[in-house]
């Protein structure tokens, strides 16, 4: 399966990965970042079910 038809989320992730590796963020930096990005979303998530 090439990325153009895979989901979403899949295509997201690998321009993540791929920006990441080009910028050559430490792999420490990347996931202490991801966490930051994923709580903010789950709040974003929890407000909009609130609404």
């Amino acid at each position: 399966m090439s990325v153009e038809h895979a989901p979403p989320e899949l295509q997201l992730a690998v321009d993540l990965i791929y920006l990441l590796e080009c910028n050559e963020i430490a792999p420490e930096t990347a996931l202490a970042a991801l966490e930051i990005v994923k709580r903010d979303y789950q709040q974003k998530l929890s407000h909009h079910r609130q609404e």
